[in-house]
């Protein structure tokens, strides 16, 4: 756990599911590694799991925000972001940067109350 005050944004895309740390880190593996299977075990995630926060995000726009091929016994299968999928990303990170200027002066002086 960090030692001084951070921010984890988290915001809702529809009455059951949100964006947050958790579903931005996803993305990002996946973008960096190509895989879903690798992605999840980066985050020391199931498959199954990282497939499900997938689908939720895909369920909140009109068009995906990862794609896939099959894969199987020879390979050739994989994960990338959509153009919404790193719009998605990008925007997220962008409002975590924000926010994170927005409060710095209040961080700054709860800072100076903990060990």
């Amino acid at each position: 756990m960090p030692k001084s005050p951070h921010i984890r944004l988290r915001f809702a895309l529809s009455a059951t599911v949100a964006m947050g740390p958790g579903k931005a880190d996803l993305l990002t593996h996946i973008a960096d590694t190509g895989s879903i299977a690798a992605a999840a075990r980066k985050m020391d995630m199931s498959y199954r799991r990282a497939w499900l926060l997938l689908a939720d995000l895909n369920s909140c726009f009109t068009s995906p925000v990862v794609e896939t091929a099959k894969g199987g016994r020879g390979g050739g299968g994989g994960a990338v972001l959509t153009p919404l999928g790193r719009d998605l990303l990008k925007r997220y990170r962008a409002m975590v940067a924000k926010t994170e200027r927005a409060v710095a002066a209040d961080f700054k002086a709860l800072s100076a109350n903990f060990p």
